[in-house]
């Protein structure tokens, strides 16, 4: 039992993230039909800007908290301008080109910010300094450190804070139209095109706080590590359904309790694999996703 809470505890951490980097691609796909899969090289200049900014700022011997704080405010505007070039040079031009083109464009473009990021920060494998003090708590026989317990509540935060943007604010109704049908959504006066930016703005800022989360709680950071960390949170948006917000929560944070207790009770090298096969199962059943829904075509 202490080793089951121990692996749900860990689980729960690892499936916030990708609940939150998830949010990301369900809502680009939801907007505009179009997977981003840039989305997890956003997430790496994150977590890069903010090691950068923490380096030089813990050199200087101020307070830890201050130190992630003002990395992470550095993180998220870098982030988001990134995520609006995204979209204003290279998707924007290919939004009514065939489905082929916008893909592979996001696929060169998760490329090409790979290997700028190891043009600025190298190759190598970049150590986090640990400035925060290791803090434990024990609960059922679990250890939960305090940076566990930061990273759930600022997860869950953040995802109930997407949720009353888009279903309680005027942004969030313009998204939902320009979801529905772009075309009458123009016509009621929508400006679709500042809509679809503010998506890929706002999936960026969540994207550069999930990675200043990941490098933290890790330790490391490097120019790959938004690939494997996209490709689940990928998954873990399809495992909810696709365009489906509660889905991309419910689907990450099961992607992350699966893989946990595969690497508790099975084995570590067959965690991934073991993920993997549960969303593959759940598909089978639910094609859709768990809270995927029949979305129109457009017109």
């Amino acid at each position: 039992m202490d080793i089951f809470v121990q692996q749900l505890v860990n689980g729960l951490t690892l499936g916030a993230v990708y609940a939150v980097v998830a949010l990301g691609y369900t809502m680009v796909y939801g907007i505009i039909q179009l997977i981003n899969f840039a989305h997890g090289e956003v997430v790496m200049i994150g977590a890069m800007v903010a090691f950068t900014v923490i380096n030089v700022l813990a050199a200087a011997g101020m307070p830890p908290l201050v130190v992630v704080l003002i990395g992470t405010g550095c993180a998220i505007p870098v982030c988001m301008l990134v995520g609006y070039a995204m979209e204003r040079l290279a998707y924007r031009p290919l939004r009514h080109a065939p489905r082929l083109a916008p893909l592979i464009t996001a696929i060169g473009v998760s490329i090409i910010l790979q290997h700028l990021a190891m043009l600025v920060w190298s190759r190598n494998v970049l150590a986090f300094p640990q400035i925060i003090p290791l803090t434990t708590f024990t609960f059922a026989g679990a250890t939960v450190t305090g940076v566990q317990l930061t990273i759930l509540g600022l997860c869950f935060a953040m995802m109930a804070g997407l949720a009353l943007l888009v279903y309680r604010t005027r942004l969030g109704t313009a998204m939902r139209a320009t979801a529905q049908n772009p075309q009458v959504a123009r016509l009621m006066g929508v400006d679709v095109n500042r809509v679809i930016a503010a998506t890929f703005i706002i999936g960026a800022a969540l994207g550069a706080v999930a990675g200043v989360m990941v490098g933290t709680y890790y330790g490391v950071a490097q120019y790959t590590m938004g690939s494997v960390l996209g490709l689940k949170a990928f998954a873990a948006a399809v495992l909810g359904g696709i365009g489906n917000i509660p889905g991309a929560m419910v689907g990450g944070l099961i992607l992350g309790v699966v893989e946990a207790l595969g690497a508790g009770y099975v084995s570590i090298a067959w965690k991934d694999a073991l993920a993997f096969v549960v969303l593959i199962l759940i598909l089978i059943v639910r094609p859709s996703g768990l809270l995927g829904e029949r979305v129109a075509e457009k017109v």
